[in-house]
């Protein structure tokens, strides 16, 4: 059986998307969106838990981000998982987890 990397989300863009032209002619969007779990503790009370996740698109799907949404606009989104390590300035290697969006689709006007 062949397993796939597939994530699909939906939530709240927390800023307007990033959108850099780079060198090679090619456009990359970055952004980030909320999505909210809901359930209710031991008490009964209603608790929501906020994950952040980081978005990048590339291409035609980058374009299309630039295009239609907009911070706090309600968004599905289909891509895979990326994990990738970097420098930072201090020379600390850290550690990033992203979703490589290939659909994109605003759910609200």
């Amino acid at each position: 059986m062949k397993m796939n990397n597939k994530v699909q989300l939906i939530g709240n863009l927390g800023m307007n998307p990033e959108i850099k032209q780079l060198d090679n002619n090619k456009t990359l969007a970055k952004f980030s969106i909320a999505t909210n779990d809901i359930y209710k503790n031991n008490k009964g009370e209603k608790m929501i838990d906020t994950t952040w996740h980081t978005i990048i698109a590339w291409g035609n799907t980058a374009l299309i981000a630039e295009k239609i949404l907009e911070k706090g606009c309600n968004v599905a989104i289909e891509g895979k998982l990326i994990n990738r390590s970097y420098e930072d300035k201090d020379g600390i290697k850290r550690f990033v987890t992203e979703v490589l969006a290939t659909e994109i689709l605003k759910l609200n006007k």
